[in-house]
C-alpha cells in the first residue's frame, strides 16, 4: 500500500490565476490547452476548485500556455507573474533526442 504525494495547496488557485490571466473562459481553456482528447471540459472547473489534480503532462500544458516553469505552478512559495503569459521561452529548453549511451565496462 503506498503513500499519497503531497498536492500542492496553491495549485488551484495558479491554475484559475492563469486562465482568468488569459481572459478564457473553461472551454477556451481546454481548447488552447490541447487536451480534448484528455480530458472533458468541465474538468477544467473541477482542477480549480481543488477537487482533482491535473496529471503532469496537462500542468505541462498549463505552464507552457501561461509561459511559466513548471515549478512556480507547483512550488507554493513561487507567484506567478502579474501579467501572462509570462517570459518564459520553452522552445529555446527543448533538447534534442540523444540515443541512450552504451556502458562501457
Amino acid at each position: 500500500m503506498g503513500s499519497v504525494r503531497p498536492r500542492p495547496k496553491r495549485l488551484a488557485e495558479k491554475l484559475l490565476q492563469i486562465r482568468n490571466g488569459l481572459g478564457l473562459s473553461q472551454s477556451e481553456m481546454w481548447h488552447r490547452l490541447g487536451i480534448q482528447d484528455q480530458i472533458d471540459y468541465t474538468t477544467i472547473s473541477k482542477y480549480e476548485l481543488d477537487k482533482n489534480e491535473p496529471p503532469l503532462t496537462i500542468l505541462l500544458q498549463y505552464a507552457r500556455l501561461a509561459g511559466v516553469n513548471m515549478e512556480a505552478l507547483v512550488d507554493d512559495e513561487l507567484d506567478l507573474p502579474t501579467h501572462l503569459p509570462g517570459t518564459t521561452d520553452h522552445t529555446a529548453l527543448r533538447r534534442q533526442y540523444a540515443p541512450p549511451r552504451t556502458r562501457k565496462n
